[in-house]
């Protein structure tokens, strides 16, 4: 199968989104099939990258880690003609997300959307942000799937809430799956001698975007208290981002920076080896839709804490794989979760690293990929292309403006009920 990837964040940017299209392309070129990636200029990116087109884009958008794509232009149309695809895949419901659904209308192919986030949760990057805006956002990315042919969700709590926010497009749960690397590779020993972690040191670690959608503040609280009291205990802390030095303020405040080390993002095996160098994977974000980092520290053993919250809870299974709190914790029995693993007896730990290995195996990544490909086949052999008999000039400015129809819309139907305070409410493509 020919499949086009079109996503707003991509290598070398280092998220979820980023890591998933990665994966997931990765393993369908391992399984045969032909995938072109079609995402935004960013600095440094690799130049003999293989397979990706790049498109303008404004770099950091708003003091973000994400680009603002600009119009596309013809070199992306030219790409797609020699390419030849047989399905769309958007990756976001924004900006890239309306070149994809006008894509697909131009060449009457299937589109499939992943909701890879609470886009909602990410509207203070934008100025004016407001309960106003976060309606508008939520329920502009129901209307874009409602444009959709198929969507995939990261999990079933993502399914279960966008079916309450009118989405009616057919919906299924095809998590982003764990590179074989985290089962066999990666140096927890070599790493922590290279950072200067004593071997005997119990480690409490942390993956992942430092922003305030991620619950930082509360993290960082209980990280800064387990630290204090438990003099042996080191935080390893990978990922960057704008909460980064408040972090490592509270480090300072809390006394305990020498025993704080902040790597920033690092990639494949050096992120491997950084998971095999803990002993516990703190997490307290409540925006997740997957919770990505969750399954990949449970595959190398690692048990985890964290709030029960989308993602985390279909992940986490308390009192086995680790401890999943109430969203509603506060910080004090967070910390105390972490103290019950840190001093927990040898059998107990063993007993959780097999609980762990048990449940990451469902998430091994050519599992994954190989749901996906199945619906992606279904979803090309019932897709009922329009005609294109007779297709000229005239079809084809009609075709380009049914899809700017679908898009405006949608920012039509989205601001509405942001304006009215209603729910999202459900419209159609066909309508």
């Amino acid at each position: 199968m020919r499949i086009v990837m079109m996503t707003n964040t991509y290598l070398p940017h280092i998220g979820g989104v980023a890591r998933s299209v990665t994966a997931f392309t990765a393993a369908y070129r391992r399984l045969g099939h032909d995938v072109l990636i079609v995402a935004p200029e960013f600095e440094d990116r690799d130049p003999h990258e293989h397979g990706v087109v790049r498109v303008p884009a404004i770099q950091k958008f708003n003091g973000s880690d994400f680009s603002l794509i600009l119009p596309v232009s013809g070199t992306l149309d030219e790409a797609i003609a020699r390419f030849k695809p047989q399905i769309i895949h958007s990756h976001h419901p924004f900006l890239i997300g309306s070149a994809a659904l006008r894509l697909a209308c131009q060449l009457a192919l299937p589109l499939v959307f992943t909701h890879h986030t609470m886009y909602e949760e990410y509207t203070h990057y934008v100025p004016g942000d407001s309960p106003l805006l976060k309606r508008f956002v939520a329920t502009l990315s129901s209307h874009y799937a409602n444009a959709c042919q198929h969507v995939f969700a990261p999990s079933e709590s993502i399914a279960s809430l966008i079916r309450e926010r009118g989405v009616t497009t057919p919906i299924d749960v095809i998590p982003t799956g764990i590179g074989r690397e985290f089962f066999a590779t990666g140096d927890g020993a070599g790493l922590r001698a290279a950072l200067g972690i004593a071997p005997d040191a119990f480690v409490v670690g942390h993956v992942g975007r430092l922003a305030p959608e991620k619950n930082l503040a509360y993290l960082g609280d209980a990280l800064m208290r387990f630290l204090a009291a438990q003099a042996h205990a080191v935080a390893l802390v990978v990922g960057g981002g704008p909460c980064a030095a408040d972090l490592r303020a509270q480090a300072r405040d809390a006394g305990v920076a020498d025993r704080v080390l902040m790597t920033g993002p690092l990639d494949h095996p050096l992120l491997v080896s950084a998971y095999r160098a803990m002993d516990v994977f703190a997490f307290a974000s409540k925006s997740e839709t997957q919770g990505l980092v969750l399954a990949e520290a449970l595959a190398v053993g690692v048990p985890v804490v964290a709030l029960d919250a989308p993602g985390a809870r279909e992940v986490v299974v308390d009192g086995e794989n680790g401890r999943l709190l109430d969203a509603e914790t506060g910080v004090e029995q967070f910390v105390t979760a972490l103290t019950g693993l840190a001093c927990a007896p040898a059998t107990t730990r063993r007993t959780q690293v097999q609980h762990a290995l048990a449940t990451a195996r469902d998430y091994e990544i050519d599992r994954c990929a190989g749901r996906a490909l199945a619906v992606y086949a279904e979803v090309a052999a019932q897709f009922d292309a329009p005609s294109r008999a007779g297709h000229g000039e005239v079809e084809e400015v009609l075709t380009r403006l049914g899809a700017e129809w679908i898009v405006l819309k949608g920012l039509a139907g989205a601001a509405g009920a942001a304006l009215v305070g209603s729910e999202p409410t459900t419209i159609a493509a066909s309508d």
